[in-house]
């Protein structure tokens, strides 16, 4: 008689989908997706490497690692993504959120402190910005999370990616204005100029190499023309109507488009035009602020 099978551990689990291709930090996430545990729990897999899987985690670990070794980014085969201290639903509608925008965060967070510190103390309650493109919400939740009196617009031309910005803000209950459309077309007549405008557009030349990499993500917000500047030239074009005396333009852009980007907002008439770096040490973002009233 043939003895019985054991079950599979943790431990040979994790060696088989690394031996199917996977790298072991995904086959760690998956293994904890499919066991109802949190990502944060890499350590619980090590301390618990004996304990047996059964079959109906092996099934769902099975259809999560064909999807991730078909390309699917792990956030959407969970569901969410943490961005700047906020856990946000994302899925095929949006782009997911990476590290490096958090650059620009930083760096918009920097400029509503000064435009807050110079402002008189009314005015200063009363700071807008704008979060063009917003897809899942990500820049301008982050924005409104961590400084709560900012009165804070987002807009998007897909109606479904606006959805999933809304789910996220009910989720996190933060406050934000909604528009669809494209860039600052979607803002009602009525609206007035704002203080900052950000964005993280599609900035992607449309033969890139790299975007077979990218198939699962959303094409029209990854790719802008032949050299992937279109959009950032309308957002540029459009800025200086849309920005209070003294506002800045701050801007997501690809790694090797920071001087493109510059030289564009230098002929859009803004000024002190300057870039910063991401999380790699390259160029990421770059802005610069419409011309300061006299006083």
């Amino acid at each position: 008689m043939t003895p019985p099978t054991s079950p599979p551990t943790i431990a040979s689990t994790l060696t088989a989908l690394q031996a199917r291709g996977l790298e072991r930090l995904d086959a760690q996430l998956l293994v904890l997706q499919a066991l109802t545990r949190p990502d944060h729990q890499r350590a619980w897999l090590l301390a618990h490497d004996t304990v047996p899987v059964d079959a109906a985690t092996l099934e769902r670990l099975d259809a999560l690692a064909q999807r991730r070794l078909q390309g699917e980014p792990l956030a959407y085969l969970s569901g969410r993504k943490d961005f700047f201290g906020l856990t946000l639903l994302v899925d095929a509608r949006v782009l997911v959120p990476r590290p490096d925008t958090e650059t620009l965060v930083d760096w918009a967070l920097e400029v509503l402190d000064e435009a807050s510190a110079q402002a008189a103390p009314a005015q200063a309650l009363t700071l807008r910005a704008l979060d063009l493109g917003t897809g899942s919400g990500a820049i301008a939740l982050a924005l409104k999370a961590n400084r709560p009196a900012l009165q804070v617009d987002a807009t998007d031309y897909s109606a479904d990616a606006l959805a999933v910005a809304q789910i996220n803000a009910q989720r996190l209950g933060l406050a934000l204005q909604f528009h669809q459309g494209s860039w600052m077309a979607a803002l009602p007549a009525s609206t007035a100029r704002f203080d900052l405008i950000v964005s993280n557009p599609p900035y992607i030349a449309a033969q890139d190499p790299h975007l077979p990499a990218l198939a699962h993500e959303p094409l029209q917000a990854l790719v802008s023309g032949a050299d992937g500047l279109d959009d950032l030239r309308q957002i540029i074009a459009q800025a200086d109507a849309n920005l209070q005396s003294g506002g800045w333009l701050l801007l997501e852009h690809g790694y090797d488009q920071a001087a493109a980007v510059r030289r564009l907002l230098e002929l859009a008439g803004l000024q002190d035009v300057q870039s910063r770096k991401d999380l790699h040490g390259i160029e990421r973002c770059s802005g610069g602020r419409t011309q300061a009233a006299k006083p």
